[in-house]
């Protein structure tokens, strides 16, 4: 891991409460020392985006249970408009197989299913993050 924590913002877009997976999953990066933004459910693309900036993250984890999925491509295309197309997003929950190349097509790194395994979801999102921060300081930005 880099000198300085990565940062990660983990949230629920849409009208799904379900939130359980996505505070396990918070408590993973957390323990492996990744600072953690967390967001109650219920979050619109402009709130998550306005966060992102605001907290400098690295990587963006959007938990979906209920469809929410399809919301991703709205938030994607608001990311880059905010020029934060460095901050990786992953995508865990319930996500119809059907439904991943569309989410992959959107900008979408890294999509985690039921069974992802705490070590595989920790080194995806610490080695997205530190490619994130490497991409944005290629592009002229400059770490504070």
């Amino acid at each position: 891991m880099q000198a300085e924590q990565l940062r990660v913002l983990v949230t629920k877009i849409g009208f799904d409460g379900h939130d359980r997976g996505s505070r396990v999953v918070a408590a993973y990066l957390r323990d492996a020392g990744m600072e953690v933004i967390y967001t109650p459910p219920w979050q619109q693309v402009g709130a998550v985006v306005s966060l992102a900036v605001q907290e400098d993250v690295d990587v963006i984890g959007i938990s979906s249970l209920a469809t929410d999925h399809l919301i991703i491509p709205d938030l994607m295309e608001a990311l880059r408009a905010a020029d934060l197309g460095h901050v990786g997003v992953v995508v865990g929950g319930i996500v119809p197989e059907i439904e991943c190349q569309a989410l992959r097509d959107a900008g979408v790194a890294l999509i985690f299913g039921p069974g992802a395994s705490r070590e595989d979801i920790v080194s995806q999102v610490a080695k997205l993050g530190t490619d994130g921060r490497k991409t944005k300081l290629t592009s002229g930005e400059f770490a504070v």
